[in-house]
C-alpha cells in the first residue's frame, strides 16, 4: 500500500477547475484572474502525480490561464523542466506516484511542453532512462560520466584550467606595483605577505615564477623597501639561481639586446643587503674570467705593438724613402696621448654591454656599494675596469659621497677664515682649526689607490681630494695618534704616488690644480716631497 504524499497547499488548482478540466467543456472553460506561472505549474504537476487529473488534460489546463508575468510566457517549458526535476529527485515518489510522474513527463515532452534539451540538462540519469530521454541506462551513463569528468579533471589540472593561472599572476602584479598605496607602509607587509601566500595556494602559482615577478617589479621600483621583506620568503641558493636565469637569457645568441642597468642595480642592491651571496651569483656571468683575461692581454699586445712601431726605420725601403721619412718629424705631446686614450677607450666601450661582471660592478658604483666593488675591482684588476668612462664615473660619484661631509667642514671652515684675512690664498697653517675634524674613512684611501691616474677625467673632484688631505693633515694636528695605525702623512704619500701625481701628469696646464697639488706636496717632509 502507498503511503500518501503531503501535497502541498492549493492555490489556483482549486477542485472547482480540477472538475471542469476533468469535464466535456474543458476546451471552454478559463480562469478569470491572472495567476502566477511558477506556482500554478507547481500545484498542477503535483495535482498530476497524485492522480487528481491525467497528463493528457494538463495541456487544457494550461490552455485555460492567463499567466501574470507576461515576459515569463515563453519560459514555461523552462520552469516546468525544473518542477519535474525537483520531483524526480524525491525519493518519497515511489510505486504508482512514479509511474504518473514519468507519464506526465512523457506527455509534457510529446505536447512540446518541455524540449528534451532542458529535461537532459536537469534530471538524474536514472529518472531520464525512465522518461526514455537516455540511450543507456543510468549506471551505464553515470559511469561513462565520471570516466569524463576524470579526464576533464586531469587536464584542467594539468592545464591549471581549475583556477586561471594569468588571473592568479594578474592579481599578483597589481598587488606589487601599488607603490604609492598603503603597501609601501612598513605595517602593510605582513598582510602583503600573507596575500601573496594565498595566491600562490589558491591559483596553484609556481613559486619561482612568483620570485621572477617580484625581481621584475623590484626593478621598476627599486626604492619600495617592501621588497626587502618579501625576497626573504625565498632560499637565498633559489633567489641567486633565478636572478641568474634573468642573465642568462641575455648571454643567448639570438638575443642581441644589453642587460638593462636596472637588472644589474637590483643585483646589486640585493647582495648588498645579504640576501644574495656575490659567490653563487658571480657563477652566471659571463664570460669567464680567464677567457676575458685573455681576450684582454691580447687587446693590450696588439696595441704595446701598434704604439712600439711609431719611429722605427724600415731597413729594406731604398734611399728615397729613407730620405722621405727623415723629413717626417715624430712628436708625441700630451694632447696625442689623451688622444690615444680616447681610442682605447671608444675601441673597448662595447667591452662593458657583453661583460655581465663590469655591468655588475657598475650596479655595485650606482648603490654606493664599495664593499662588494672591491672585490669585484680585485678579481678584474686585470682588466683595467676603471678604464671604462660608466665605471670611472660610478667610481667618482662614490669618492664625492664618502668626502661629501668632510669636504662640507672644510669649506665652512675656509668660509670663515677668508671673511678675517684679506687674501684668497691660504696656506696649511691656516686650515688647521680645532672647530672641525676631518678624519676620511680607511676606504676613501682604498678607493683613490683603485681610480689611479684616471682622476684627471675630473679636475673638480681632483681639487676636492686635495684641499680634503690637506684638512685631513691639519685635523690630525689637533688629536692623538693611534699606535699602530699608519699616520696621515704616510696616507697623503700614498694617494699623491698611487693616484694625485700620476693623474697631474695627464692633465693639461692648470695652476690651479698645480697650487692645490702642491699645497699637498707642502705637508711632506722636506726629503718625501722632494723624492715624490
Amino acid at each position: 500500500m502507498l503511503r500518501p504524499l503531503q501535497a502541498p497547499d492549493y492555490k489556483y488548482v482549486t477542485e472547482e477547475c480540477l472538475r471542469e478540466w476533468k469535464g466535456q467543456s474543458a476546451a471552454a472553460f478559463r480562469i478569470p484572474d491572472p495567476v502566477p506561472m511558477p506556482r500554478f505549474l507547481y500545484e498542477l504537476c503535483w495535482a498530476t502525480v497524485l492522480g487528481d487529473l491525467s497528463p493528457h488534460k494538463c495541456r487544457a489546463a494550461l490552455d485555460s490561464v492567463v499567466f501574470a508575468e507576461e515576459a515569463w510566457q515563453e519560459d514555461s517549458g523552462s520552469v516546468l523542466a525544473d518542477i519535474v526535476a525537483h520531483l524526480g529527485q524525491d525519493i518519497t515518489f515511489s510505486g504508482e506516484y512514479r509511474n504518473r510522474l514519468v507519464k506526465m513527463t512523457k506527455s509534457f515532452v510529446e505536447s512540446s511542453l518541455i524540449a528534451p534539451r532542458l529535461l537532459q540538462e536537469r534530471c538524474e540519469e536514472e529518472f531520464l532512462w525512465e522518461v526514455e530521454q537516455s540511450k543507456s541506462k543510468g549506471q551505464d551513463l553515470k559511469a561513462k560520466e565520471v570516466r569524463v569528468n576524470t579526464r576533464l579533471l586531469y587536464q584542467q589540472t594539468k592545464f591549471n584550467l581549475l583556477r586561471e593561472e594569468s588571473e592568479g599572476y594578474a592579481k599578483l602584479v597589481t598587488l606589487l606595483c601599488q607603490v604609492n598605496s598603503d603597501l609601501a607602509c612598513q605595517n602593510a607587509s605582513s598582510a602583503t605577505i600573507s596575500i601573496i601566500k594565498s595566491l600562490i595556494g589558491h591559483f596553484d602559482l609556481d613559486p619561482n615564477r612568483v620570485f621572477d615577478i617580484v625581481l621584475e617589479c623590484f626593478e621598476l621600483y627599486p626604492d619600495n623597501s617592501i621588497f626587502y621583506q618579501l625576497i626573504p620568503l625565498f632560499p637565498k641558493s633559489h633567489a641567486a639561481k633565478i636572478l641568474g636565469f634573468k642573465f642568462q637569457y641575455y648571454q643567448q645568441l639570438d638575443v642581441n639586446i644589453p642587460v638593462p642597468s636596472g637588472l644589474f642595480r637590483i643585483a646589486a642592491l640585493l647582495v648588498k643587503s645579504g640576501l644574495i651571496d656575490l659567490d653563487n651569483l658571480y657563477a652566471h656571468l659571463l664570460p669567464n674570467d680567464d677567457e676575458a683575461f685573455e681576450h684582454f692581454g691580447s687587446f693590450v699586445s696588439r696595441k704595446i705593438d701598434e704604439a712600439t712601431k711609431i719611429g722605427k726605420i724600415n731597413l729594406a725601403a731604398t734611399g728615397k724613402d729613407l730620405m722621405d721619412d727623415e723629413k717626417q718629424e715624430i712628436t708625441i705631446d700630451l694632447y696625442t696621448a689623451l688622444e690615444m686614450e680616447n681610442d682605447i677607450v671608444e675601441e673597448r666601450a662595447p667591452e662593458i654591454e657583453k661583460n655581465q661582471k663590469l655591468g655588475l660592478l657598475l650596479g655595485f658604483l650606482s648603490v654606493h656599494d664599495w664593499d662588494h666593488a672591491q672585490l669585484l675591482f680585485e678579481r678584474l684588476a686585470q682588466l683595467n675596469p676603471v678604464e671604462h668612462i660608466e665605471i670611472c664615473h660610478g667610481l667618482f660619484r662614490i669618492i664625492e659621497k664618502t668626502i661629501s661631509s668632510a669636504y662640507s667642514a672644510y669649506c665652512q671652515t675656509h668660509h670663515k677664515i677668508s671673511r678675517n684675512i684679506d687674501t684668497h690664498m691660504i696656506d696649511a697653517s691656516s686650515v688647521s682649526s680645532p672647530s672641525y675634524l676631518v678624519h676620511p674613512p680607511k676606504v676613501f684611501f682604498q678607493m683613490l689607490a683603485v681610480c689611479g691616474p684616471y682622476l684627471h677625467r675630473d679636475t673638480q673632484l681632483f681639487q676636492k681630494v686635495c684641499r680634503v688631505l690637506k684638512a685631513y693633515h691639519a685635523s690630525s694636528k689637533e688629536s692623538a695618534h693611534t699606535t699602530g695605525v699608519m699616520s696621515p702623512e704616510s696616507h697623503i704619500e700614498e694617494a699623491l704616488g698611487s693616484c694625485l701625481l700620476p693623474s697631474l701628469q695627464l692633465i693639461p696646464a692648470n695652476p690651479a690644480v698645480d697650487m692645490e697639488i702642491w699645497g699637498v706636496l707642502s705637508l711632506l717632509p722636506y726629503e718625501v716631497c722632494h723624492a715624490s
